[in-house]
């Protein structure tokens, strides 16, 4: 039968009882990582959030003492008090910070008995994730992920006091809004006091922020919590959590200042880390044709070479035809890898699994060159190849070509899988870059209409508010994403505040006056009100966490993740509910026709 603390109450974490606590009397609580009885001696392992301590029974001291110790086992729950004593010089653990000292019990109390678990609580331990998600709260009790959720606790607080000391106010927004569907899907939340209407959860809190300017509140903070209704990718979750800010009357230096000292200050506080400010910044166009990608990792080299000048009029019809219907020919040069013909093979289907047809290559000898294209490229055109990629002996050139878009997509994750089997990144290293000069608008072959890349409150950089009707394909954003080792971690922008010129936005949108006023009336009626300039940026809070504490899974900063359906394993969600319930909200539901949806 569990006992009750009944008056014994702890006094210590377990990493508090130091050598400093020698002969001291102390009270420790916590759950039985370990036990190991020696016949006259029994030994626990006690593990609370902070770590172990070792817990001593002596069967000639107490025999109904270590009669009780002896029937406890792994994942008891335990109340013990005792005197810390030091270990013997030979006992001394050093893989423990406890490893000095040991607890002398004198009083033992089983709060609680525990099954034995599905899996042992041991980071060593080698089980499924399907199994660590089902039972995460025990899964949660492993150091390993404990340690990394107090270093999202700490990022959050660094964050509160950071934004505190630069006046900011950490103000909330509604959870419950209305959908204004322009972008990712929204989750919608059926309303039974007002039938057949339905509020969205917030994708973020973009419209609430820009109101609060519009009230007055000058710089706003909130760690908020934002929902979206999206197939799932490896590092996103369809509830994720922001680190939100906005602030009035500044520009685009003003955010990325506050913010880079933000993270500053964040690493100093976290990891002992002295950042160097400010960043370098890079524009959107320049980052794509460097690195293939809007969030390139700079911690290596392997930059995309342009050969469209050349392969416009080279011998290589696909080359030359890609060229001449407006995509682009470009090349990775890999260094000195000695590449087998079985790796080279295994790049192009990495290729084509990114979106491309196929990947050509030279490999670059001492005196011969192989290559798959040497029957279609004449040995002149080659060694202009070689020249251009600035290649040299041992190094493996890497082509693709097509439209200029795919090309930067398959070239900037090839350029990546290719650092990783060359091993050219160095894991210590953070490298953080401003990405600005975004496009405002990018073209949907779906909707057959431009949409707004970032969202439709983004303002155009001001030499380009001309050509948001006239040229939208070459008008460049105010917008800034701050990119680290490879991953977005945050993205803003310097917003719209004249009426105006919102309203040309969302003429470009393709919205009419009355479908733009029906979808943001109570943001577009604001804006008669006299609103400040302002912008702001949001953080992904689980993505700057997974980065700080080293993983590269998010759902090991996230206490109780969803796997990829977004589905929860451990509590079944989303689940079927009470006939009730949807009659209460004149809801129906339809079964799908499965052999029509085939």
């Amino acid at each position: 039968m569990a006992e009750y603390m009944n008056g014994i109450k702890r006094t210590n974490y377990n990493a508090q009882v130091t050598k400093e606590l020698l002969g001291k009397e102390v009270v420790l609580t916590g759950w039985t990582a370990k036990t190991r009885n020696l016949g006259s001696l029994i030994f626990i392992d006690l593990r609370d959030r902070t770590g172990l301590v070792q817990l001593v029974f002596d069967s000639e001291t107490n025999t109904e003492l270590f009669e009780k110790a002896a029937s406890v086992r792994n994942e008891f729950v335990l109340a013990i008090k005792g005197i810390v004593r030091e270990r013997a010089p030979e006992a001394v653990n050093t893989r423990m910070a406890t490893g000095e000292i040991e607890v002398f019990v004198s009083e033992l109390r089983i709060l609680n008995e525990a099954q034995t678990p599905p899996f042992h609580i041991d980071d060593k331990a080698n089980v499924s994730d399907v199994i660590r998600l089902k039972y995460r709260y025990l899964d949660l009790r492993r150091p390993s992920l404990q340690s990394k959720l107090i270093m999202r606790h700490k990022i959050a607080k660094v964050a509160r006091d950071y934004f505190d000391e630069n006046n900011f106010l950490e103000i909330e927004t509604p959870f419950l809004t209305k959908s204004t569907p322009e972008g990712a899907r929204d989750y919608l939340v059926p309303s039974r006091v007002h039938h057949g209407k339905f509020y969205a959860l917030p994708q973020s809190p973009q419209i609430f922020k820009q109101l609060l300017m519009m009230s007055g509140f000058d710089r706003y903070i909130q760690i908020v919590k934002c929902f979206r209704d999206e197939d799932l990718r490896a590092d996103r979750q369809p509830e994720f959590t922001q680190i939100d800010l906005e602030m009035s009357f500044v520009e685009a230096d003003d955010v990325i200042s506050i913010n880079e000292g933000f993270l500053k200050r964040l690493f100093k506080e976290t990891l002992n880390i002295d950042l160097p400010t400010p960043f370098l910044r890079m524009p959107y166009k320049e980052a794509m044709e460097r690195y293939g990608s809007d969030k390139p990792d700079i911690r290596f080299g392997l930059e995309l070479k342009d050969l469209s000048n050349f392969a416009e009029n080279c011998s290589f019809a696909i080359f030359s035809n890609a060229v001449k219907e407006g995509g682009a020919v470009r090349a990775i040069s890999a260094p000195a890898g000695h590449f087998t013909r079985k790796e080279i093979d295994k790049l192009t289907e990495f290729v084509k699994t990114q979106g491309g047809s196929g990947m050509a290559w030279i490999s670059v000898g001492e005196t011969e060159n192989r290559s798959s294209v040497s029957k279609v490229l004449t040995a002149d055109e080659i060694q202009e190849i070689i020249k251009l990629t600035d290649s040299k002996a041992g190094d493996l050139i890497c082509i693709v070509s097509g439209k200029s878009n795919t090309v930067y997509t398959v070239l900037g994750a090839l350029r990546c899988e290719l650092a990783k089997k060359l091993e050219l990144i160095d894991e210590s290293k953070f490298a953080f870059l401003w990405i600005t000069e975004f496009p405002l608008f990018e073209y949907s072959e779906e909707e057959n209409r431009y949409v707004a890349m970032h969202h439709p409150f983004t303002s155009p950089i001001p030499e380009d508010i001309d050509k948001i009707e006239t040229d939208p394909a070459n008008c460049r954003a105010n917008a800034y994403d701050i990119v680290l080792n490879g991953y977005e971690i945050g993205g803003g922008s310097i917003r719209i505040h004249d009426n105006k010129l919102q309203q040309t936005m969302f003429k470009a949108l393709g919205f009419t006056e009355e479908s733009a006023q029906e979808r943001f009336g109570f943001l577009l009626d604001a804006f008669k009100y006299g609103a400040p300039p302002h912008g702001g940026l949001a953080y992904g809070l689980d993505r700057l966490a997974m980065l700080i504490c080293g993983t590269d899974n998010i759902k090991d900063v996230i206490a109780f993740p969803k796997v990829q359906n977004a589905s929860c394993l451990m509590s079944q969600a989303p689940d079927f509910v009470e006939t009730q319930q949807l009659t209460d909200l004149d809801i129906a539901i339809v079964e799908k026709d499965t052999a029509q949806d085939e």
